[in-house]
């Protein structure tokens, strides 16, 4: 009997064991849930505009990279650290500025660029303009940096007033390319990369093929480069004329000039007229509580921060029934879909396809910020402005930092063309590259032997170097992909294929070059894109709406968690010298992975925004 009842006991016993287990699972995530409830709602309490002080400054100080789109992330970003994590969005910057000029409750601009990492010059052009157009309502702009980078002191120098730390400096180095060559890593294992391109100056492949840089690419990338800087120069002498008028003696004999300053570089700044005064932090916080007055509670200096000014622009603006749909396409052109900063061809294309078959949008704006990329996703999206055009609506491209080759291409199905005066684009060729790995296989004692039932059997399999016939019928796809590229452009910007060819070849060209060579119809920056979408559709009264695909919870709380990009008192640390170059070095490598295209045609252009 005894024995008998001890299964019956053990069983009851497991079996609370398990119910105890299973109410703690349960109670376990819905504490969890609750949490994640509480921080939303916590997250939007505080986000909620407060009242905007009278006579305040609007403070500038973008924690980040300036960027189209801001791009996805993932929890592993969570524990992994590194650069170009915080990312702040061009347009909040540049309506906040704009808002700010005819806003009674803000009387001036303060800029402080520590914590900007990294823009395009096209980007900085657009907040340089802003600015400008801030300062002829009479209001002032006053800047302040611990030091400033090229691209920092861009913004800083349209400033009525700019100053720097005692320890600080002003670093102008001019513009530069330098890629990584892997040919001799390549070679150390085995690899060998089986090229098939057409464009003499299509340099994308050059990196993997080759040890050096090659004349053609060397050739074009000057000319680029040397508008580039022209363009940077001419920035800074109409900002500031004292400044520009050392400016190439600043950089050509900055070693002399440095020892004339008894290795003070600040001073070195400052008598070359590139600041106005030198501040220490605390200085620069009397000073603005001086002309600003005391912020709350006497604490600071009266403003408010971009961030919380972008959120009461938003809340307040008016919206019209009338819009004008913006569509980003940022970061390389990969098949399928993808998360944003990544152009997925389908992801693009369904939300072209969405503005278009949303009656309240009248026109269409795709904004390209892009290398290119597939060549197969490229024609999905073109294809699809497309039939937004030939459904009747306006169809605007406005270029960015770059849109060359596949960002090109996706270009030639506007009814106008937009370019910043220094966006990278052309660069019209077509390339396929497969890695043969049986060199390395041979080395590990690895061979592949079998049959097929057809001589391209196993032909582009990458254990064995590419068979003759696969390589001619490659070689074949690529020379028809090119002329299909240049037909495509000849009927899109009405030139015949060879005067398209004689500015193609893989060349890259500045915007203003474009517009010379008839690549693009205007130049300017998005806001004037916008206006002349508008002006085209015949709108008068209507609202910017972003196209953009909706973010998962997951991803919003992802979003909280790791971007505090608009804060000042969350500037990111810089990264080191060595950190900076190690994450190119994996950048330059991991961006083969995204190489997906169903026929290994690429688009692609290796060109870097000044």
């Amino acid at each position: 009997m005894e024995r008998s009842a001890r299964p019956g006991v053990v069983r009851r016993m497991v079996s609370g064991v398990w119910r105890a287990v299973d109410r703690l699972r349960q109670l376990s995530l819905n504490l969890l849930f609750i949490a994640v409830v509480v921080f939303l709602l916590a997250g939007w309490w505080a986000s909620r505009p407060a009242p905007l002080p009278t006579d305040a400054a609007l403070l500038v100080a973008p924690n980040g990279n300036l960027v189209e789109q801001r791009s996805a992330k993932s929890p592993i970003s969570l524990i992994q650290g590194g650069e170009g994590i915080h990312q702040v969005l061009l347009r909040d910057v540049i309506d906040a500025i704009h808002a700010a000029a005819t806003d009674p409750h803000i009387k001036a601009l303060v800029v402080e660029t520590d914590g900007m990492s990294g823009a395009g010059l096209s980007k900085l052009q657009e907040v340089a303009a802003a600015i400008v157009e801030f300062r002829k309502t009479g209001k002032k702009v006053y800047a302040w940096g611990k030091h400033y980078n090229q691209a920092q002191y861009y913004l800083a120098a349209h400033a009525d007033e700019v100053f720097v730390n005692p320890d600080g400096y002003v670093l102008i180095n001019g513009f530069g390319r330098f890629p990584t060559y892997f040919k001799g890593l390549f070679d150390q294992v085995g690899v060998k990369m089986q090229v098939f391109r057409v464009g003499t100056y299509k340099s994308f492949v050059e990196p993997y093929t080759r040890s050096d840089m090659s004349p053609e690419d060397r050739e074009a990338t000057k000319i680029y480069l040397d508008a580039a800087w022209q363009a940077y120069q001419a920035g800074i002498n109409a900002a500031r004329p004292k400044a520009g008028g050392s400016f190439a003696r600043y950089v050509s004999e900055a070693p002399e000039l440095l020892a004339a300053a008894g290795g003070d570089a600040a001073n070195m700044a400052l008598t070359a007229g590139f600041v106005d005064a030198i501040k220490t932090a605390d200085e620069w916080r009397e000073y603005l509580r001086e002309k600003l007055g005391a912020g709350a509670e006497g604490k600071g200096y009266k403003h408010v921060d971009l961030g919380a000014y972008v959120d009461r622009l938003r809340e307040e603006a008016p919206h019209p029934a009338a819009k004008v749909g913006v569509v980003v396409a940022q970061g390389s052109i990969v098949d399928g879909e993808q998360p944003a900063g990544v152009i997925g061809g389908d992801t693009v294309a369904s939300l072209i396809r969405q503005a278009r078959e949303d009656d309240a949008i009248k026109a269409v704006v795709l904004r390209v910020d892009s290398p290119g990329g597939s060549a197969t996703a490229s024609e999905v999206i073109r294809r699809e402005l497309e039939l937004t055009r030939q459904a009747g609506k306006t169809v605007v491209v406005s270029m960015g930092s770059v849109a060359a080759s596949g960002g090109y291409w996706i270009s030639m199905a506007a009814d106008e063309v937009w370019a910043s005066p220094t966006t990278i684009t052309g660069s019209i060729g077509i390339f396929a590259m497969l890695p043969d790995l049986s060199g390395p296989m041979d080395k590990l004692g690895l061979t592949v032997d079998g049959i097929g039932t057809t001589p391209l059997s196993g032909g582009l399999d990458l254990r064995r170097p590419v068979d003759p016939q696969v390589a001619n019928v490659l070689q074949q796809t690529i020379e028809y992909g090119y002329r299909r590229f240049l037909a495509v452009v000849g009927t899109a910007r009405k030139m015949s294929p060879e005067a398209v060819d004689e500015v193609a070849q893989g060349r890259v060209w500045l915007g203003s070059q474009a517009k010379e060579k008839g690549l693009v119809d205007k130049l300017g920056g998005l806001d004037a894109a916008l206006k002349s979408a508008a002006a085209r559709a015949g709108l008068t009264d209507y609202d910017v709406v972003y196209v953009e695909k909706p973010m998962s919870p997951r991803d919003q709380l992802l979003a909280r968690l790791l971007d505090n990009g608009d804060e000042p008192d969350g500037t990111q640390p810089r990264p080191s010298l060595v950190e900076t170059t190690l994450a190119r070095l994996r950048s330059e490598l991991q961006a083969l992975a995204l190489w997906n295209d169903p026929g290994h045609m690429y688009l692609h252009c290796l060109c870097e925004a000044p």
